[in-house]
Order: C-alpha cells, then structure tokens, then sequence
C-alpha cells in the first residue's frame, strides 16, 4: 500500500528515532513486533511503500526506477522520511534509495526484520549513510499495568500478550517464521533439520551453547549449527551473551562459551513446548530471558556500550548479567525469599571484584541490603529494578566504570 501511515496510540513505545531531516536509517526487529504501528506514531504524515503489497512490490521487482517516479507524483514533504516497509523483499530498490538520497536529498526509513538477505545479495546498503535501529518486543514501561506472568507465559510481541490464546498465537508465528522468514528467503537449504535445530534451541535457552551436541542431536554438522544461529541473530529473533573474559593476570578459569537469549519469553517457551499451565517455579530461563531483554533493549534505545556479558567459572559459579568489566553485576531469580548462602556465583564475583555493585532481581515484595563478608548485595523486587533500570540509574553517565578490584 502506498499512503499516508496513520497512528496506533495502543502502546508508546520507547524507541525514539530523532532523525534530521534528510538522513536515512534503517529499521530492524522481529516479525510482529510492532515496526509498521511504531512508524505510524513517529511519522504519522510519511509517505509509506508497503513491500508486502504486491502491487507495490511487484512494479519494483520489475523496474525499481518506478520508484522515483512514484515519489515525483506525491511530492512528499522533504522534512519527513519517506518509508519503504519490508525492504528485504526488493533489494535491488536501495539503489533507487541511494539515488534519492544523493540527488533529491530525501531521507529514508527502510524498515524490515532481516539484513540477511540484502548482504547475501550484496545489495546496496547505503555505504555507511543509514543509521541503524531495532525495535524490540514490548518492554515494561510501555505496558500499562504490566502482568509479569502473562508476559513470561505470553511473551512480549505486542499481539501475543494480549491475547487469550497464546498458544495459538505463539504456534502460528513459529510457523509461519519458519515458511516466510527461512524457507521463501531460502536461508536455510534443509528446513526439517532448521526446525529441529529451534527445539534444541528453546530448550537450551540462556544456557551455554553445545555447538558438538547439538550437531549431533539435528543429524547436521557443527559448521551448520553456526549457521543456524546466525540466522537467528540476522532475522532478530534472539542474540549470543558472550562470557566475561579473564582479567590479565588471574586466574584463567572462566568459560569461554557464550550462551544464547531469544528475544521474547513466549518464543523460547513455544520452541521448548513448555505447558502453559507451568508452575511459575519451573520458569527461571524465562524470567532471565525477559530480564535480558530489558537489559539489551535498554541499551540500543539509548546506543550505549557498555559491554554486557555473563560470569562463569568452570567449577560452575555463576552470575547472569555483567555490565561494564565488572563494574555491575546483576544476578536473576524467581525467589520471593532470597538467602545470602544461596548466592554463590556473586560471592565468588564478588571476591574478584570486591569493588563491584552487586544486585539480586527477585519476588521479594520489598528491597533490600544482604551483607556477607563485609561485602553488600542489594535484592529488589523485579518491578522496581526495571523501574529503576529504564530511569537510567546505573547507566547514569553512560557505561559503568571497570571495577578496581583483583
């Protein structure tokens, strides 16, 4: 469809995009996470190509030069962007994009849920001129009233948490990921082993990744298995947390595997075939899964980089989230009763890092101060950690500073 977009005040979202008049950026995120209803608010008066039409895309696909001629027509306002949505579909439009952009001066959002196949084509990707963003799936300040069950059993895509059948809902975007996204782009040549590889995937969610194991639970080689997961980070449905290296000049035995996150708890659940009448006991990975969501997400909204990793030891001590080199360090659990004793990946972080802020996102109902060893761990209920998390208080100033300790 070509036209004006016009906006769905549902929810507000955080993402802020702030271009110049003139410049281009482009737009990635999953499938159904709400891009096209996120330009809608932001540009309510753009003029917008919808890829997906096949009246628009198949004009494209024949002369992509139609496109200049189409702007020409609508002689749109050179203080909006113009939008192209689904931009993956047609590659061979950005040389049109680049055109325009160089000799009309018009700024562009391209907007769609994977880069993979504009690189594979080596297509034009604007040679460093578009800025890039992601949109990411519903995080807690733009929820009214956010239900953190229905959102661990639900998930975040703004669609699958509201609605009252989330099993089909969830059911019905891995397949039709699986027969849009992978197979009519042809990015993984053997389907069957692709769909057994995402089981695999759900049910070792935010857990090291076995490259040699799951090569051979999918019948494929490890080379495969890369390339499997490639895929995923390409199309966004999920991303590696690499370990917290070594410090020079210390012990060396920390993990060197990192481990991988989908992007939204509901997916991961789908993909494991966890119940949905799962006791809430039984959904730790889901609860790290939505915590590392609203960590990573807050980071892109605000293009910070302050390095983000996990801390492991080969004897199995653990913490879930570290932010700058040791700086900060966050550890998540479904306890509504957390005990100093029970928290022996942030005492053994801490003894590396004595001079590190150490924090336990729990059920508690209320915060507060855990003292061991002379050393101090701050337990906050999960709502007032993200609450304090998105008002930037531990990012005040940009990345945390290294931690000082041995």
């Amino acid at each position: 469809m070509i036209g004006i977009m016009e906006p769905d005040p549902e929810y507000r979202r955080t993402l802020d995009m702030d271009l110049p008049p003139g410049q281009a950026a482009f737009l990635w995120g999953p499938r159904k996470t709400g891009k096209s209803t996120y330009l809608r608010q932001a540009y309510p008066d753009a003029l917008a190509f919808d890829l997906l039409d096949s009246d628009v895309r198949m004009p494209l696909e024949r002369r992509p030069a139609v496109l200049r001629e189409w702007i020409a027509a609508a002689k749109p306002d050179p203080a909006q962007p113009v939008i192209l949505d689904e931009v993956q579909k047609v590659p061979d439009v950005l040389d049109e994009v680049h055109w325009l952009i160089e000799h009309r001066k018009l700024g562009f959002i391209l907007c769609g849920s994977s880069a993979r196949k504009l690189r594979r084509g080596h297509a034009n990707l604007l040679g460093g001129r578009a800025w890039r963003f992601e949109l990411f799936p519903l995080v807690t300040p733009e929820v009214p009233g956010f239900d953190i069950d229905r959102a661990l059993r639900h998930g975040l895509i703004p669609a699958h948490y509201k609605t009252s059948r989330p099993d089909r809902a969830l059911r019905s975007f891995v397949n039709d990921y699986l027969e849009q996204e992978i197979a009519a782009e042809a990015l993984a040549r053997n389907l069957g082993a692709f769909a057994r590889f995402l089981e695999l995937a759900g049910i070792t969610n935010g857990q090291l990744v076995n490259y040699a194991k799951m090569a051979s639970d999918v019948g494929v080689d490890a080379k495969s298995i890369r390339t499997y997961f490639e895929i995923l980070e390409d199309t966004l449905l999920g991303r590696f947390l690499q370990p917290l290296p070594a410090k020079p000049g210390s012990r060396k035995n920390l993990v060197a595997t990192p481990k991988f996150f989908f992007c939204d708890p509901g997916i991961a659940r789908q993909l494991r075939g966890s119940n949905f009448r799962e006791a809430r006991h039984a959904e730790g990975h889901l609860f790290e899964t939505f915590l590392a969501n609203e960590i990573f997400a807050y980071l892109a909204y605000h293009d910070l980089r302050p390095g983000l990793h996990f801390y492991r030891t080969h004897s199995g001590a653990e913490v879930d989230f570290v932010l700058g080199n040791g700086a900060l360090a966050i550890e998540a659990t479904l306890d509504d009763h957390v005990r100093a004793e029970d928290l022996r990946g942030l005492n053994d972080f801490l003894e590396r890092y004595p001079d590190a802020r150490a924090l336990v996102v729990s059920f508690e109902p209320r915060a507060r101060i855990l003292e061991k060893n002379g050393r101090m761990i701050e337990v906050l209920p999960w709502r007032e950690f993200c609450t304090r998390w998105w008002a930037g208080e531990w990012l005040r100033g940009g990345a945390p500073a290294a931690s000082a300790g041995n």
